[in-house]
Order: C-alpha cells, then structure tokens, then sequence
C-alpha cells in the first residue's frame, strides 16, 4: 500500500466497496425558494433563478433552481451518505453532466448512485478508481440530472 495517501482514521469505506453493478440510493433534500435565489444571486442571477415575476414569463413558467445549485445539492447529499465516511482522494472529473428537468421550490431530491466501473491504478497501486452514475431524482421519480466521472479512493489497508 502507499503510505503517500493515508486514510482518514474514521474511514469506512474504500475501494474495495465500490462493486461494479452496485446501486446505492440516498438523500432526501428538500429545495426551498429562499436557497434557489441566494444561490442564484450569488453565482448565477438569470432571471428565471432570482425573479418569480419574471421566471412567469419563461419556458419554465416559474423559479427554478440553478443547475449549478442542484449540483452543489448532490455534491452535498454525497458527501453525506459516502464521501465524508471514505477514504476519498478526490475526483480526476466528470464525463458527463446533463440538466434533465427543472427543480422548483418545494421539490425533494434523492440521489441513485450506480458503480459502473472500478479497477486500481497501476501507477499508484494503494489507489482505486471507480466510475459513477450518479441520478438525482425528484419526489415524482423523474431523473432532474445526471452525472458520470469518476471517484479516487485509498484500497483498504492490509
């Protein structure tokens, strides 16, 4: 193992637990409108984000959240179901990212995590890498977005 990657010392989870065809599902977040326009505001002020007047008038015909903020939701339900109780090493990125369906206030978000791939690095032995599908999905079952990369974990001590 490569000690240049110790393990966080509560670390439950490594690579060996990301199985190919595994299928995990978490969250539970509920989107409110006072976050969709902060977010907004702050990173990404189009008015169909920040304006309910306005967002009347769009394609949605209503506030949406950003894609940006529905990712940083995932990003946060991930963290809480695995990544925080992993030996994590980051992530060398993201294949795909797609906005599927809009999020409204009052919507709740629940994540589907398929493990697609997973070997080990042959460059860094102690190092797994495992490719992920990662679906948030809304309290109706439809798929709101979609994503695919890939996540670094420490192989678990010996």
């Amino acid at each position: 193992m490569n000690s240049n990657f110790p393990a966080p010392a509560d670390a439950t989870l490594y690579w060996e637990d990301f199985r190919e065809g595994d299928v995990r599902e978490f969250g539970g977040v509920v989107v409110k409108r006072e976050d969709i326009v902060r977010f907004a505001a702050e990173f990404d002020p189009q008015p169909f984000h920040v304006d309910e007047l306005a967002a009347q008038d769009t394609m949605f015909g209503g506030l949406i959240a950003s894609g940006w903020h529905t990712a940083s939701m995932a990003m946060r339900m991930m963290c809480d179901a695995y990544l925080l109780k992993s030996a994590s090493l980051g992530s060398p990125g993201l294949e795909s990212l797609k906005w599927l369906q809009p999020v409204r206030p009052g919507d709740t978000l629940h994540m589907r995590l398929a493990v697609l791939e997973s070997r080990t690095l042959q460059s860094k032995p102690g190092v797994g890498l495992v490719k992920i599908r990662h679906e948030v999905v809304n309290q109706h079952g439809q798929t709101v977005m979609e994503m695919q990369g890939f996540g670094m974990f420490r192989r678990r001590p010996v």
